[in-house]
C-alpha cells in the first residue's frame, strides 16, 4: 500500500468512523477523536473483510464494502461508549 492509498484510508476512515457513530441511536460518550479512531480501524477491517468475500472491488461506488464498514464503526462506536459509560 502507497502513502495515498494511506492517506485516503485515514480520510476515509474520519467519514465512515462519523457515519458510525450517526448510526448509533442516542448520545455517545465518547469524544471526536475516538470516533475518528474508530471509524480508521473500522475502514481497515472492513475493506480486509469486504476483500475476502471478494465484494471489494467492483465497478462504481463499493456498496457493499462501504455497508460493512459502516457496520463495524457503528459497533465499535456502540461497544466503547459502553465501556466509557462503565467508568
Amino acid at each position: 500500500m502507497e502513502i495515498s492509498g494511506i492517506i485516503s484510508a485515514i480520510v476515509i476512515g474520519i467519514v465512515i468512523g462519523v457515519l458510525g457513530r450517526l448510526v448509533v441511536p442516542g448520545r455517545q460518550r465518547i469524544g471526536v477523536l475516538w470516533t475518528i479512531l474508530v471509524g480508521i480501524a473500522a475502514a481497515f477491517a472492513g475493506t480486509g473483510i469486504a476483500a475476502a468475500f471478494d465484494v471489494a472491488d467492483t465497478r462504481g461506488i463499493d456498496w457493499i464494502e462501504m455497508a460493512i464498514q459502516i457496520g463495524l464503526a457503528a459497533v465499535g462506536v456502540a461497544a466503547l461508549d459502553r465501556v466509557k459509560a462503565r467508568r
